[in-house]
């Protein structure tokens, strides 16, 4: 297989945030307008924030407080008032504790998608993921990625290992790239992708053309 540009993910990055600025003017529900704030910036915007929230959890609880939260929303510059902002935490804060568990708030946050979708999504990680052990790195595309036909490789700008490292910094989120793409880092750059097919049978082509499952 060759290492190319990722398959369709430019274009589609581009198509969607047209479409969630778009639709930002249409819809009042602030959990919705989050997410197209997010998706706005392409298929890693939702990943981006999570990284934010992930930096300010100092004390590994991976929970935050309102205090937390509207700083990570102004760090990540999403211009949120604190009203809607408050709005947002009570959603999230099911039990009224002051805490919001922000693993859940990004997968309520991620645009849903099908099982069909899901599937084939995992099918391309297990094929990328040569060891299995739910992480893909360098090592893992050695064996699945032919590096050599790839124009910077060829015209000497790029070593392999670096060919890989930029193919897996698409899936990596934009402030914290560490050259390991967890499976919860692939689904959440798909689920942004996904947001701009709408119909389950072209994302399946897609995917499986892309990854030649």
């Amino acid at each position: 297989m060759i290492l190319e540009e990722m398959p369709g993910t430019a274009r589609h990055d581009r198509e969607m945030a047209i479409q969630a600025k778009r639709n930002l003017s249409k819809t009042t529900d602030p959990v919705e307008r989050l997410r197209l704030k997010c998706l706005a910036r392409g298929s890693a915007g939702i990943k981006g924030l999570g990284r934010v929230f992930r930096i300010m959890d100092d004390d590994n609880s991976r929970t935050l407080d309102f205090k937390e939260f509207v700083k990570g929303l102004n760090d990540y510059a999403m211009m949120i008032d604190k009203e809607e902002a408050q709005e947002i935490f009570r959603i999230f804060d099911k039990d009224g504790s002051g805490t919001i568990d922000f693993d859940e708030f990004l997968v309520t946050l991620r645009p849903p998608m099908s099982n069909a979708r899901k599937e084939i999504i995992m099918q391309a990680f297990r094929k990328l993921d040569k060891t299995g052990d739910g992480v893909i790195t360098i090592e893992d595309l050695r064996g699945v990625y032919n590096a050599k036909h790839h124009p910077k490789y060829q015209n000497g700008d790029w070593t392999e290992d670096q060919v890989f490292r930029a193919f897996l910094d698409n899936f990596d989120s934009p402030y914290d790239k560490d050259g390991k793409v967890t499976t919860e880092e692939f689904m959440n750059y798909y689920a942004g992708v996904s947001a701009s097919i709408d119909t389950d049978v072209y994302f399946i082509i897609m995917m499986k053309n892309a990854w030649k499952l």
